[in-house]
């Protein structure tokens, strides 16, 4: 991939677990403005990597953001240079407010809380159901309403680059399908750089522009995401078709 433009550079990047080897010196770009996706088997190292890029994780190798190395940053610098993390789980606190939630996200950006109520209206129209929602307890939302409000709290932040971590993980089908409609409205419209984490590689493929399988911690596979959904071996392995 070219190297012009890159919100991302990631070199030779390489994570142990004590004697386990998660990731093992994988290198990768994510050009601005893209959605570049990481797919691959549980345990390949998907979440490891990004937990890594957003400095939860010690590792070597190295990370650059815009050209510029954010290699032992603590992972509040990490976020207040633009990368904002939405972990696998979603990650929202059950007994805050779903305003209260939203409000939390002013804590990575460093001029969000100054732009909180435009932020949030951005926020109403990518999410009309969280607005309907906001003094709700964010533990009684249903399952797709707490992933909305988990992208919707990283978008709050300003992110240069939003790294999502199995955003469809036990979701409906029709949920599954309006998160990634989102996911393109947040790239498209709101111009963001999105590194996408999915077990869902159907759908992973269809929005990315670019898209990596990790197998046990290392690149397997490389390609435009049209090309990986018209692999065999990619279709057979990790689209479920023969």
């Amino acid at each position: 991939m070219s190297t012009s433009l890159l919100a991302l550079e990631v070199n030779h990047l390489s994570v142990n677990f004590g004697n386990v080897q998660a990731l093992k010196n994988i290198s990768f770009n994510v050009p601005t403005g893209s959605i570049i996706s990481l797919i691959g088997a549980n345990g390949a190292g998907k979440t490891t990597t990004l937990r890594s890029i957003s400095g939860a994780v010690e590792r070597k190798g190295e990370v650059k953001l815009f050209g510029n190395s954010i290699s032992g940053l603590e992972p509040y610098q990490v976020a207040g240079k633009g990368i904002v993390h939405s972990p696998e789980g979603r990650g929202i606190f059950p007994n805050l407010t779903v305003l209260e939630n939203l409000k939390l996200g002013t804590m990575t950006g460093p001029h969000a809380e100054d732009h909180f109520d435009q932020n949030l209206s951005e926020c109403y129209l990518l999410f009309p159901r969280l607005k309907e929602r906001l003094r709700q307890m964010a533990g009684t939302l249903s399952g797709g309403e707490q992933q909305m409000l988990a992208i919707a709290r990283a978008l709050i932040g300003e992110p240069k680059v939003l790294l999502l971590d199995e955003p469809s993980l036990g979701l409906a089908p029709q949920v599954v399908k309006l998160i990634f409609e989102i996911i393109l409205k947040i790239n498209r419209e709101k111009k963001v750089t999105v590194l996408l984490v999915e077990q869902n590689a159907k759908q992973a493929l269809k929005v990315s522009d670019y898209a990596y399988v990790l197998e046990v911690g290392t690149i397997s596979l490389e390609g435009k995401g049209s090309e990986l959904l018209n692999n065999d071996s990619v279709r057979k392995i990790y689209l479920g078709e023969h």
